[in-house]
């Protein structure tokens, strides 16, 4: 708050105050006060109104920057009334009782959004896992008839109603996190066996090795981000021969999975939008595509302490990096 502009404001309080002087100095003259005594009595006037307009402006600034510093601190700005003081000037009054209205009706607002949230929330959750078992019968049933066609097309269905569940949990991983040793060989092998139909008519052959490491993590979640990965591997494996690698490396501070594929790759300004919400890119084939796959990696990554990176050469390969850090878990068996 500068103090041009409170003179701004109390610019017929300044002039009221010239006024004033103008009259008290045509006053004295008429009384015949001498002209020394005029003066010095406009002088003492005129620094005890500057004196009073300084002080003014101290305080008004001390609250300014004191309400200033309140909103940039606080997180839920919508909450500011519950913190900042009632004024006392009549004007102020009437614009914080209209600011706290406003905020009230926000805070009513959210609230209402909020349950409305939740309750849509636990709908999906339901409706994702009631489904899930109509959709096992038949991929059971299709499994034991050997229609491993129409298998597919019903593990695509459980593949996005699984997805869906996620999206809807990710935002409270917390609620849902369970950390346990895991050997990332063993869930490799359990995340492939999902899709070895696939890789079988699509002739992909697989290269893994050097996964003997353990991890600690929530095994359903990083179960889920690995199939992730892997649905977009084998989606954008264009080549004649299709591979997809996947091996483990142990560093000094974390441990680290790698997956790559042969497939058509992408470009390079697409990378740093790979995992943007419904981002499908440039350069790939787009009609089974949501853009959802990677960017639920990321986001869950990011929520379990995870490092997701990406990296790719547009027709030669991609390959998604998850680094597992090492922590005191990790050093117990040292």
């Amino acid at each position: 708050m500068k103090f041009i502009t409170f003179l701004e404001e109390k610019i017929f309080l300044v002039l009221e105050q010239i006024i004033f002087l103008i009259v008290i100095t045509f006053i004295f003259s008429m009384i015949g006060i001498k002209s020394v005594y005029i003066v010095l009595t406009i002088v003492i006037l005129a620094f005890f109104m500057f004196l009073y307009l300084i002080i003014e402006y101290s305080k008004q600034k001390r609250r300014y920057e004191k309400i200033i510093s309140l909103v940039d601190n606080l997180e839920e700005k919508y909450l500011i009334t519950e913190i900042i003081d009632n004024p006392t000037d009549i004007e102020s009054q009437s614009y914080y009782y209209a600011l706290k209205q406003a905020c009230k009706a926000m805070n009513d607002k959210i609230s209402e959004l909020e349950k409305e949230s939740a309750d849509y929330q636990e709908y999906v959750e339901s409706f994702a896992h009631e489904i899930k078992t109509p959709i096992s019968a038949i991929s059971l049933t299709l499994d034991n008839n050997k229609d491993y066609s129409l298998k597919q097309e019903i593990d695509k269905i459980n593949q996005l109603v699984e997805q869906m569940l996620y999206y809807a949990r990710s935002g409270n991983t917390e609620k849902d996190y369970f950390v346990k040793e895991i050997e990332l060989s063993d869930l490799i092998h359990n995340v492939i066996l999902r899709y070895r139909h696939y890789m079988l008519d699509r002739k992909i052959t697989l290269n893994i090795h050097d996964l003997d490491y353990t991890v600690f993590t929530d095994e359903k979640w990083l179960a889920f981000i690995i199939s992730q990965i892997i649905q977009n591997s084998i989606k954008y494996l264009d080549k004649d021969k299709k591979e997809i690698e996947i091996w483990g490396e142990n560093k000094d501070n974390s441990v680290k999975l790698f997956i790559k594929d042969n497939g058509c790759g992408i470009k390079k300004s697409d990378l740093l939008r790979v995992f943007e919400k419904g981002f499908t890119g440039t350069n790939r084939k787009k009609e089974h595509s949501t853009g959802m796959g990677l960017y639920l990696s990321k986001k869950l990554c990011d929520r379990l302490g995870l490092q997701l990176q990406i990296q790719s050469k547009e027709n030669e390969f991609t390959r998604l990096d998850i680094t597992f850090p090492k922590g005191k878990l990790h050093n117990i068996d040292d």
